[in-house]
């Protein structure tokens, strides 16, 4: 069995996707959508700087335009189609992309509106987020014992690696006591406290956004990242996209 796995932020670097685009007319197509939809957007991809790439209104799109352009040359050079696709946070953007429920250009519009929600949500600065190696129990039971401010379990990638975020000093403090315990602290280097309360203004502007979206049904099931359950209808995929 073949699953599609599409990646979140993070993800990006200057260049990304452009080597398909240049050998693949597949791929040139996904390129050339995304410049139609945001003038200067491949261009960013291609040539930087980094800094206004990384921006999150920025990487979303090009990390869709990336994902979907490496996806159909996949496609096109294997003739397969995954049994499921998923994605990381925005990785399930280009999932619903991947599997014909929601078209390419509106995906690039939608996740650059929601980039430019999530960090209007939160003064540069202010948030911040850190990996936290060792036991998740671990991590929640210290969470919701210590008085550290805003700062909450935001992912949980594996039993031993949990993402926290929230206010900046909370996930200072909160990071000082699980190093304490014995976990590996890891900041990361991000622009905002993704996953946690303090995006929920993104996510009352990305909801509306998300109302004006005409979705399909996916050719290939999704698993939804909120819930893990296997999404085969167009109905609950703008609801799951906005949590």
């Amino acid at each position: 069995m073949i699953a599609a796995l599409f990646p979140g932020q993070n993800s990006h670097e200057v260049g990304m996707g452009t080597v398909f685009a240049d050998q693949f007319a597949v791929a040139k197509a996904v390129f050339d959508t995304a410049e139609q939809t945001l003038p200067g957007l491949t261009r960013l991809m291609r040539e930087g700087p980094l800094e206004t790439l990384t921006l999150t209104a920025n990487q979303q799109p090009a990390l869709v335009t990336a994902s979907i352009a490496a996806f159909r040359v996949w496609q096109e050079q294997t003739g397969l189609v995954p049994a499921y696709a998923t994605g990381h946070s925005l990785g399930e953007f280009s999932a619903h992309v991947a599997a014909g429920s929601l078209e390419l250009a509106t995906a690039i519009s939608l996740v650059h509106q929601r980039g430019t929600f999530m960090q209007e949500a939160v003064a540069p600065g202010v948030g911040a987020m850190a990996a936290i190696m060792g036991d998740s129990k671990v991590v929640v039971d210290t969470l919701e014992g210590g008085n550290f401010g805003v700062v909450e379990a935001a992912n949980f990638n594996a039993p031993t690696q949990t993402v926290i975020s929230g206010e900046k000093e909370a996930v200072v403090a909160a990071g000082a006591a699980l190093k304490a315990l014995g976990c590996k602290v890891i900041p990361l280097k991000v622009s905002a406290p993704f996953h946690c309360s303090l995006m929920q203004p993104a996510r009352a502007k990305l909801t509306v956004a998300l109302e004006r979206v005409s979705f399909s049904n996916p050719q290939f099931p999704i698993i939804a990242n909120v819930t893990a359950d296997v999404v085969d209808s167009a109905a609950p995929i703008a609801d799951l996209l906005s949590q």
